[in-house]
């Protein structure tokens, strides 16, 4: 191994379930075994309301200390949330479950890209996902996408500008898009708006 002993790779791999094109990837944690940390989340697959996140590691050690610092944080996580989840795994097939919800988040996100050939001008880029849940867009040079955030805000359209996912960099052209959570014609008509707000945007400059 090219690893420090002692030394762990943490993988935070939510959305690695979600996989709706390609090949899907091995874990860190399957190749790498105890050197390794693998962690999810029931969140983005079983329910957004349920913020419930879980840890695979093979070290005891490791994972008592962690055990321990959950319990100075907050104690511990809902049992009751807990519970819900565990009965919800027991009464149902997951797997068929994620299959489901792929196959419609492919959908979702193909007719998202559509629109976006369709209404957004040459000079916006955006990346084509194999999977999870958005799109990253970048604006052209001059555009503000926390400015864009508020004029498409005020157009019933919300995206997730990228300036708080930076350590300092502010005034930065980029955002994120969610596909997930609305209907072909929803997310045609949000695309259209939000081209226009990108427009105006560009003519006020």
């Amino acid at each position: 191994t090219f690893f420090i002993k002692d030394t762990f790779f943490i993988e935070d791999n939510p959305y690695g379930e979600l996989r709706f094109r390609g090949e899907h990837q091995k874990s860190f944690y399957s190749l790498l075994g105890e050197q390794a940390i693998l962690m999810g989340t029931f969140s983005k697959t079983f329910s957004p309301g349920f913020r419930m996140g879980w840890i695979a590691c093979g070290v005891d050690e490791v994972i008592n200390k962690m055990k321990h610092y959950k319990q100075l944080v907050d104690f511990h996580t809902s049992i009751f949330g807990q519970m819900v989840v565990a009965q919800y795994l027991a009464d149902n097939d997951y797997d068929a479950h994620i299959k489901t919800i792929t196959d419609l988040y492919k959908k979702q996100c193909d007719c998202m890209l559509e629109a976006m050939d369709k209404y957004f001008a040459k000079d916006i880029h955006w990346t084509h996902p194999e999977g999870g849940m958005f799109i990253w867009v970048t604006l052209p040079k001059g555009i503000d996408a926390v400015e864009l955030g508020k004029k498409a805000a005020d157009n019933g359209v919300a995206i997730a500008p990228g300036e708080p996912f930076y350590e300092k960099k502010r005034g930065e052209g980029t955002f994120r898009l969610n596909y997930t959570n609305s209907s072909p014609e929803m997310i045609d008509r949000g695309i259209s708006i939000l081209s226009k707000a990108i427009e105006d945007l560009r003519k006020s400059k």
